[in-house]
């Protein structure tokens, strides 16, 4: 049996302990949030915060992290109040969203460890793939979730699941250029 900590509560996996955290997460704890996309740790789909640490869980046996700390896209914030979460939102980053949860994650363990991070910084670090190709809209969005969790900026709140259209806010997201405003103007 592998025990680690997953979103903050104990586990106690009865797998294989070469099973891939992906799976045990996926398979065994229900965290779908956490996606297979190639299986080679190439892509990022999959990335989870492990110790503090940005990590393409379908490369990490469970037994190798044994007393470890995984937090997962559910455990980063559920109610999507994250400053990664709230900046990716305000920016419009995700189109077909597949990506999403990796990309949250590795920026959120980004801006936990570099408080400021330059543009060069944050192309080396997040390498995750999107085939959609959201890159230029991801580094703004990761710069302005630094500023906000530094508290030098606010981002208005996203709307939560479930939220009737009619009553979400009706202003345009500040970053993104060139947008008309739902009323027309």
């Amino acid at each position: 049996m592998t025990s680690l900590t997953v979103n903050n509560q104990p586990v106690r996996y009865r797998l294989p302990p070469d099973t891939p955290l992906l799976w045990a997460l996926r398979d065994a704890s229900n965290l779908t949030g956490t996606k297979y996309g190639c299986g080679t740790g190439d892509c990022g789909a999959c990335t989870v915060d492990i110790d503090g640490r940005a990590v393409r869980s379908c490369q990490v046996p469970i037994g190798r992290i044994e007393g470890s700390v995984v937090t997962t896209i559910e455990g980063l914030s559920r109610d999507r109040s994250h400053p990664v979460q709230q900046a990716f939102l305000a920016a419009n980053v995700s189109q077909c969203g597949y990506c999403i949860p990796g990309m949250v994650m590795a920026a959120a363990a980004l801006i936990q460890k570099h408080p400021d991070p330059s543009e060069e910084l944050i192309r080396a670090q997040i390498t995750n793939l999107c085939r959609c190709g959201i890159y230029p809209r991801l580094v703004e969005a990761i710069q302005r979730a630094a500023r906000a969790q530094r508290g030098e900026e606010t981002i208005p709140g996203a709307p939560l699941p479930g939220t009737d259209p009619a009553d979400a806010p009706r202003t345009v997201p500040a970053l993104v250029p060139g947008a008309m405003a739902q009323d027309g103007r």
